[in-house]
């Protein structure tokens, strides 16, 4: 016999207090591995989907993401509220354009948030007060080389912008730590100001903290600069002991 009653309970009004949704390439090993070491916590949930992708890294494999960014964003906790979307992709945030990012990912979520790396990228770059750049990115020239329009376009001096000829994005989240490092160190020139190191698939944001001792200069990467402004977007406060120059800055750009 199975007794049927009315039992009583509350519920809170979420499961965490604030959420994050994030997009990930189908061919990502990274990104969502750093949202959940930066970002995610007891009062921040990360939410993720994925989108497909196809290598090789071309302006014309990124650009066909573009359609499939509403039906990616829509599968986020359909019917409920998120504090951010994320879209985990650098170079397809500077190909497709930030506007037209954002407007498909509000398709499928309307209302909510949209940080793009790139984006982000430029908001943290603001922030440390960094206007001469170096770039470090893993693409082929014509992948990277929008890049550089992107930051330029936006008053950043671009002194270097170097490229290590990677068409495989799996390729690149195989990069090792000490492989990271030198090939940072060696992109900064003198008089720069900062370094920003895209691609969301590279192991780079835990390098951060030695890439900035042995350059003196502040590090950005694309997933650093995405939890970053996802934390900023969260009301979270900056830590002054945290162990990148980023993560630690209190002042808004």
């Amino acid at each position: 016999m199975i007794d049927e009653f009315q039992p009583q309970w509350t519920l809170d009004d979420r499961p965490a207090s604030r959420r994050i949704g994030l997009i990930a390439l189908a061919t990502d090993h990274t990104v969502e591995a750093d949202f959940r070491r930066l970002v995610a916590s007891d009062d921040i949930a990360v939410h993720v989907t994925r989108v497909h992708y196809a290598n090789p890294t071309t302006p014309e494999n990124l650009r066909a993401m573009h359609p499939l960014l509403a039906e990616a964003a829509a599968l986020i906790l359909p019917g409920e509220d998120l504090d951010a979307i994320v879209y985990g992709c650098t170079s397809a945030s500077v190909v497709i354009g930030e506007e037209e990012v954002a407007a498909a990912v509000r398709a499928g979520k309307p209302g909510t948030p949209v940080i793009t790396p790139a984006g982000a990228a430029v908001q943290a770059l603001r922030a440390l007060r960094a206007r001469r750049i170096n770039i470090l990115t893993p693409y082929v020239g014509r992948t990277a080389e929008p890049m550089h329009a992107f930051f330029s376009d936006r008053g950043f001096e671009v002194d270097r912008l170097a490229c290590l000829g990677m068409e495989d994005d799996r390729e690149m989240a195989r990069l090792p730590h000490e492989e990271i490092v030198r090939l940072a160190v060696a992109t900064v020139t003198p008089g720069a100001a900062a370094l920003f190191v895209a691609c969301t698939a590279l192991r780079v944001a835990q390098c951060v903290p030695e890439i900035e001792r042995r350059t003196g200069l502040p590090v950005v990467t694309s997933n650093l600069a995405a939890a970053w402004a996802s934390l900023r977007q969260c009301g979270i406060a900056a830590e002054p002991a945290a162990p990148c120059r980023l993560l630690a800055i209190t002042e808004t750009p």
